[in-house]
């Protein structure tokens, strides 16, 4: 009785432990059961709907500024990390020479104006004298006629009668050659004006460069911005093409968001996302949307590609630049700068855009009217000094004519 009683023991203990492994592994199975549906159920109804990446970094314009003359620098008014206003001075050169060669561009416009006013006076002096060329020859053409009716009589004589000939023709050739001064007078100043005379477009267009010339020593910000990268100081001799500083207008920021290839599959123009950047964490979103997507991988525009067609091979996976535009009310709440770190998380419930073309990026400075006013100030100068040189001289009037 005791051995058996022993025996009931021994498998008695021997299949606690085995009952124990069982209810572990069922507990393990669930667990990973409920892990697999839980994925799914986030594949499902999430994770397929959406594409992440934290490859993506803050970009934007860099305007550069550079000057369009020669000069020295004698003045900045603005250094890195400023702000500067549309307009604003920024480099001053030295403007003497500039100076000097609009006073002259000044002076030969004027003088100009009053050669061509000369010449439209000459021409009508030469008129005038057509006139009187015309009353001599009609006046000796008449005492003429009256010698010839007294040809046979003693009233006349033969040498009379020669000497009104002569009279004649002494009076055509006059009116011939004033005709000729008056051709040659009408040529320089026929068919125009003398706002529209060549000689004076030609003075006021060498007038409207040398002002320009002269208002190009101060350089205005193209846009409102931020100044970086100045590389100027004063005294330093610049000439037109060098990079001076640069604007970074940073309410008009995106960020390029480097996607894998297969992530590509959904994503679309126009879909929404999100943006978080690494300054603000977690707790600060950017709401915007893809507006464009690259037309290549980053390596297939690097300076130097790579070449795949060679014996040992590796196949990498390729990113390619999605742009996310940022709304500028985000931007303005919380500032971002070129180049921070985000992570950008792309919505792609609607696949129906396109991939091809992209959206304008919102508030973009894509054009300034800072220098228009340059070449209205010139012309409106240039005007003036017409105006003023020609007085109340009718020929200036548009639309007349000589």
């Amino acid at each position: 009785m005791a051995e058996q009683q022993n025996t009931d023991t021994a498998i008695d203990s021997s299949a606690q432990p085995n009952g124990n492994r069982k209810r572990v592994l069922l507990v393990m199975a669930t667990i990973f059961i409920l892990i697999a549906v839980l994925y799914a159920l986030y594949y499902f109804l999430y994770a397929q709907f959406h594409e992440e990446t934290d490859d993506a970094y803050v970009n934007g314009n860099l305007v550069y500024i550079n000057s369009q003359v020669s000069g020295t620098v004698v003045a900045l008014g603005a250094d890195d990390t400023q702000p500067v206003k549309a307009g604003q001075s920024l480099i001053t050169l030295e403007g003497s020479d500039s100076t000097v060669a609009l006073a002259n561009a000044e002076a030969k416009l004027a003088q100009t104006v009053r050669q061509i006013r000369q010449q439209y006076r000459s021409t009508d002096e030469a008129s005038a004298v057509v006139a009187q060329r015309q009353t001599e020859l009609n006046r000796a053409t008449d005492d003429l006629n009256r010698r010839q009716q007294l040809v046979g009589s003693d009233a006349i004589t033969a040498e009379d009668l020669a000497h009104a000939r002569a009279a004649v023709a002494t009076a055509k050739d006059a009116l011939t050659v004033a005709q000729k001064q008056l051709e040659s007078s009408q040529a320089s100043v026929e068919g125009t004006t003398l706002r529209q005379h060549p000689a004076v477009l030609q003075a006021r267009a060498e007038f409207t460069q040398a002002y320009l010339a002269q208002q190009r020593n101060v350089i205005p910000s193209p846009i409102d911005g931020y100044v970086a990268r100045r590389s100027v100081q004063i005294g330093q001799r610049v000439t037109p093409g060098n990079n001076l500083m640069a604007i970074v207008p940073l309410n008009a920021l995106w960020v390029d968001a480097n996607l894998k290839e297969m992530q590509l599959q959904n994503v679309r123009i126009g879909q929404p996302a999100t943006v978080t950047a690494d300054i603000y964490g977690g707790h600060v979103e950017y709401h915007g949307k893809v507006v464009g997507i690259a037309a290549g991988t980053g390596g297939a525009f690097s300076l130097l590609p790579p070449q795949n067609a060679v014996g040992n091979w590796i196949k990498v996976v390729q990113r390619i630049p999605v742009r996310i535009a940022i709304d500028a009310s985000d931007l303005t709440k919380n500032p971002l700068r070129i180049g921070m770190s985000t992570t950008v998380k792309i919505d792609t419930h609607d696949r129906q855009g396109s991939v091809l073309s992209a959206l304008p990026i919102a508030n973009a400075p894509m054009a300034t009217p800072v220098f228009d006013a340059q070449l209205k100030n010139a012309q409106a100068k240039a005007d003036s000094i017409i105006a003023r040189e020609a007085g109340s001289d009718t020929t200036a009037n548009a639309g007349n004519t000589p």
